[in-house]
């Protein structure tokens, strides 16, 4: 790993599972953080998302690559000092227990400032340390309902739906990891620790902050931003398509061979077409009916107007721009075969090989981590022997 990232030489305490915490520890990782993941001895529940390939899912390998794994059991007396001795040496903790959990291992942020007042410590949680919902259970889903993201997406007969992406445990993940890296700054410059507590209520409320403003100000009726907009059904599947201004939605006109429409004194400003959005859309709706996507799309294109075909992601994959750009790394994977990662915007493209592409299996890196902290083997075998702690079980070589 290059010491030239900007977090090279930072030790992260990560004691985080699913997608939201870990998420900010991987972007930690990529840019040169030493992370230590601490895990149960039965591994992160995030490992669980989705299809399993042994202790490994697409989620884990996304949001846990360029760690280090231990598997360490918080509720056995000696796994439990092991855990403070790590968390105390490092520089950055990052946990997502439920607000007093971590007190209860002697691993608070009170505790661990004791003996390290400079450590920068996140607590990500679904509704934050305090106020009335903060003991509740939360996931992705409850989140997005509470904070009103749902009604941004409804079925056809109006039912507010989830999104199909752990979208808030995501974004939640990006506002750890932006907080995390100021208070480092302020750590480094100043020799200031910290404490940050991060929901994911209050990273949907931010994410969501102008359409909040909007409800507000329109009385709960926000109008559209422009017309027309939308995803249109064509002869053979879909299309979306954004007339944002005037001359965009004369060049839509004229590719519909509906000049009249650019015409008409009802739908011939941007507030007229706001005004009658219900009875415009259902006009051009018709008309992209006629014709096949990539039609669409080709002579949209050659006039202007914004519109890009839904894709699958086999579709956005083979996609000659995303080749071109170098927008997905294909990464050989222990265990897993060869695998596309999403290259992330402002660090270097995932290299073949790198530690960095590599999600740890559970406990992979036990052994090694003791070692560096000063435990020799006997030590190792007589915590291995408590289950205070564990390691990666070997894997069967395949039969030839």
């Amino acid at each position: 790993m290059s010491n030239e990232l900007p977090f090279s030489g930072i030790k992260v305490f990560d004691a985080t599972q699913g997608v939201a915490g870990p998420h900010a520890t991987m972007l930690l990782a990529q840019h040169g953080a030493e992370v230590t993941k601490i895990e149960p001895l039965e591994g992160d529940w995030g490992r669980t998302l989705g299809k399993m390939y042994g202790d490994l899912c697409a989620h884990a390998i996304t949001f846990n690559r360029g760690k280090k794994s231990i598997a360490i059991d918080l509720k056995n007396e000696e796994g439990k000092a092991l855990a403070q001795k790590l968390a105390r040496e490092a520089d950055v903790v990052v946990e997502s227990f439920r607000p007093g959990v971590m007190g209860r291992f002697g691993l608070s942020y009170e505790d661990i400032s004791k003996h390290n007042p400079k450590v920068v410590y996140l607590s990500v949680t679904g509704f934050g340390q305090q106020g009335p919902y903060s003991k509740l259970p939360t996931t992705d889903s409850v989140i997005q309902a509470f904070s009103g993201w749902m009604t941004l997406h409804r079925d056809g007969e109006g039912t507010p739906m989830r999104s199909g992406i752990i979208a808030v445990d995501v974004m939640t993940g990006l506002y750890a990891f932006q907080a995390i890296a100021t208070a480092v700054m302020r750590q480094i410059r100043f020799g200031k620790g910290a404490y940050i507590d991060c929901s994911l209520m209050q990273s949907a409320a931010a994410f969501q902050s102008a359409k909040i403003m909007e409800y507000y100000l329109e009385q709960g009726q926000p109008q559209v931003l422009y017309v027309p907009v939308g995803t249109m059904k064509t002869a053979d599947g879909y299309i979306n398509v954004t007339a944002m201004r005037e001359h965009h939605y004369h060049s839509l006109c004229k590719v519909l061979g509906r000049d009249d429409l650019a015409k008409d004194p009802r739908y011939d400003s941007r507030e007229k077409r706001i005004e009658r959005e219900k009875e415009l859309m259902p006009i051009i709706r018709a008309e992209f009916l006629k014709r096949t996507t990539d039609e669409w799309a080709r002579e949209l294109t050659e006039v202007g107007v914004m519109n890009a075909k839904v894709n699958t992601y086999d579709d956005f994959m083979q996609d000659e721009h995303v080749k071109a750009v170098n927008s997905l790394a294909w990464v050989e994977h222990q265990d897993m075969g060869r695998l596309p990662m999403a290259n992330i915007p402002g660090l270097a493209p995932i290299a073949e090989g790198s530690p960095l592409a590599e999600c740890p299996h559970t406990g992979q890196h036990t052994v090694e981590i003791l070692k560096a902290a000063g435990f020799d083997d006997a030590e190792i075998g007589r915590l291995l022997a408590a289950k205070a702690i564990g390691i990666e079980p070997p894997r069967q070589e395949a039969a030839e």
